[in-house]
């Protein structure tokens, strides 16, 4: 199936996604602020540049968006039917980085908490905040 978009329109909504300042990366910003946690933004001398960084216990949170990330099972991570070849290359490139990170703070003793957007979703939103609490303290 083509493209329902002209490339420049095309080219104009993609560029309007974020990397950061996201609306999942925010409601967890909120609520970890809320409940008294104090963080850093986007640390640059750490591998994948964490969304979260909480120094105080050595805990990165990345907030990852299901389609980019390629949420497995998720039904918002699917491979779109136009240049498949080429999202599917650049999905494997983001998983394999995404592991490639992770592993990296591991080995400098950073606990890695990844949150799914999806699970940010009205129906699964306090149950994945409370499950967080639990995964920093």
């Amino acid at each position: 199936m083509a493209d329902i978009l002209n490339k420049l329109a095309r080219s104009v909504r993609m560029s309007k996604i974020r990397a950061k300042d996201t609306k999942p990366e925010m409601l967890v910003r909120r609520f970890l602020h809320a409940n008294g946690f104090r963080y850093g933004l986007h640390s640059r001398n750490l591998p994948g540049t964490p969304d979260m960084v909480l120094r105080k216990h050595k805990t990165v949170i990345f907030v990852h968006g299901c389609f980019w990330h390629m949420h497995g099972n998720c039904k918002f991570a699917q491979v779109p039917k136009t240049r498949s070849k080429w999202w599917t290359q650049k999905f494997e490139r983001n998983a394999q980085n995404d592991r490639k990170h992770a592993m990296a703070l591991r080995k400098l003793g950073w606990k890695v908490i990844v949150i799914w957007e999806c699970s940010l979703k009205p129906s699964r939103l306090q149950k994945t905040l409370n499950a967080l609490l639990g995964k920093i303290g």
